[in-house]
This record gives C-alpha cells, sequence and structure tokens, in this order.
C-alpha cells in the first residue's frame, strides 16, 4: 500500500504527464494553423500578452482568472466571443499546471479525496468541452453570460461573508465522498463553458466539513487536471484564437512568481468588488449580444441558418 506522500507525487506525476502532452499538443497545433492559414497570427499583441499577466496574478490571489479574461477580452475586443471559452481553456492550462504543483505539495488533503475528485473534474471536462467546441457563438453567449452572473454571485456572497465557513476534515468518505466526485464531475463540465471552478468548489468543500484550506489543492488539482484534457479537444477543433492564447500563456507564467512576493501589499478586498462589478457588466454584454442574434436569427432565419458561427 502506497503512503501519502506517495500517491501526492503520483497524482504530480499524472498532472505533468498530461500537461507536457498539452504542450505538445498545442506547439502542433499552431504550426498546422500558420502551414494552414496564411497570414495567420500567432505571436501575441502587447495586450494579450498583458491580459495573461494580469489575470494569472489575481488568479494565484484567489480571485480567478476565467471571469477576469472573458472581461477582458470583450472590453478591448481581442477575442470573438464564439473562441473565448477555448482561448481560456487552452490558454490558462500550462499556469493551472505549474499553480497544482505548489498547492498540492502545501496542504496534506487526503490522497483518496484529492486524486477522485481531480479525476473527476477531468473527465467533466472532457466530455463538456467535446459540446462546447460545437455549440454556436448565439448558445456560447448565453452560456458564458449566465456563467458570469453565477461567478459573480458566488463573490459577491464570499464577500458579504455569507458562505459556509466549512470545519476541520482533510478529506471525505462514503457518500460524501461520492458526493463531492459527482459535484466535481459536474464543475468540471461547466468550467469548458467558462465559469470557473474555484468558487463553486470551495463552496461543495466547506458544505462537507472539511477544512477551507483543503480546497486549494482540490481546485489546482482539479484545474489542472481538466484543462489539458479540455483544451487538446478544444486545439483539434481549432476552437481557440492562437494568439491570445499564448499571449494568456506566456503572460501568465511569470506572474505566478510575481503574485508571491506582492500578495501581502495589494487591496484585496477592494480589488474584489471592482472584479464583481466587471464581471456583472461583462455578463449583461453577452446576454444582450445572444438576444440580438436571437432577433436576427428570427428575422433572417436562411442567412443565419447558412452561417455556423451565428
Amino acid at each position: 500500500m502506497m503512503d501519502e506522500h506517495a500517491l501526492r507525487w503520483l497524482l504530480l506525476g499524472a498532472i505533468g504527464s498530461v500537461g507536457l502532452i498539452f504542450a505538445a499538443v498545442f506547439v502542433a497545433g499552431l504550426r498546422r494553423r500558420a502551414s494552414e492559414q496564411s497570414g495567420l497570427r500567432i505571436q501575441p499583441s502587447g495586450a494579450e500578452l498583458a491580459t495573461g499577466f494580469v489575470t494569472v496574478f489575481f488568479d494565484t490571489l484567489g480571485i480567478g482568472s476565467f471571469a477576469t479574461t472573458t472581461a477582458i477580452f470583450r472590453a478591448m475586443r481581442l477575442v470573438p466571443d464564439e473562441l473565448i471559452p477555448g482561448t481560456l481553456n487552452v490558454g490558462h492550462t500550462i499556469e493551472s499546471v505549474l499553480s497544482a504543483f505548489v498547492f498540492i505539495n502545501l496542504v496534506p488533503v487526503a490522497p483518496v479525496t484529492l486524486i477522485s475528485m481531480v479525476v473527476a473534474s477531468a473527465l467533466g471536462a472532457w466530455f463538456g468541452s467535446g459540446v462546447v467546441a460545437q455549440l454556436p457563438r448565439q448558445r456560447i453567449r448565453y452560456g458564458m453570460g449566465v456563467a458570469l452572473t453565477v461567478a459573480a454571485t458566488l463573490m459577491l456572497m464570499s464577500q458579504l461573508r455569507l458562505l459556509p465557513s466549512g470545519g476541520e476534515a482533510m478529506g471525505l468518505q462514503g457518500g460524501w465522498l461520492i458526493f463531492a466526485v459527482a459535484c466535481n464531475f459536474v464543475l468540471g463540465s461547466l468550467m469548458t463553458l467558462g465559469i470557473g471552478l474555484y468558487a463553486p468548489c470551495m463552496i461543495v468543500v466547506c458544505l462537507l466539513g472539511m477544512n477551507p484550506k483543503a480546497a486549494f489543492p482540490i481546485m489546482m488539482g482539479s484545474c489542472a487536471g481538466l484543462m489539458p484534457m479540455a483544451a487538446v479537444r478544444f486545439v483539434r477543433a481549432d476552437r481557440y484564437s492562437p494568439s491570445a492564447a499564448t499571449g494568456l500563456t506566456l503572460g501568465g507564467i511569470p506572474a505566478l512568481f510575481v503574485a508571491a512576493y506582492l500578495v501581502k501589499s495589494l487591496p484585496l478586498d477592494a480589488i474584489r468588488w471592482l472584479v464583481i462589478v466587471v464581471v456583472l457588466y461583462t455578463a449583461a454584454t453577452l446576454i444582450r449580444a445572444a438576444l440580438k442574434d436571437r432577433a436576427l436569427a428570427l428575422q433572417q432565419p436562411e442567412e443565419v441558418l447558412q452561417d455556423p458561427t451565428a
């Protein structure tokens, strides 16, 4: 029987291997698209690199990266709405793998609980990404709008101290473990649409009486396990922005290390309130755009049916 330390390193080895496979698929996909589409921009712009740095910086501080990245993409019109879910998953994958190595070694969660929840989220992402990669623009806009509204609501509840505070347990057993695994499967599938896993996963962990600290390796490990799986499917379906995804990756890696030195000097509470307002505004613009798409489809059904992105 393997001890907890060995099981933890076995999980990290699996996450690292999946991360390397994704990196190979990502690079191969960029080369393929560059050869097939002359003039396609692969090199990220300054804005795309800055987006990667800023969003990963705040993600490392516990604010999350998906909602903030979506808000910046829409505000600066960097990525078409239908490509945002894929770009989020592809661009933030490497950062999530690196974060997992830090937090899984830092907090001693029971290996069975940690590994089963990570695997469940990865399986959920694999199935979810296959669905999202085929969705038309209107449904993606609706989905992201609702997802961001949920994310902002969870952030608001956290700011108002309305979420459960949790207990002391560092692991689960029996029916509660099965329930937690099922929840993480659903959260993994939803993450492919652009709703972050951090806040809802934290709620599940605390509701089940676990120590809030246990949520961090579970959250980081789940994202590191699911994002490479989902990202590979988005890369193969060409449902992402190459330059923006590259910018998120290259800009995000140094942000991981910078955040560790500045975390104590930043006004995080004020920043979280700002993020809530921005995310709610972005959610409203996405839903409004989806409603316009629907109105256009009713007015011009034949043209819209012929356009796969409408």
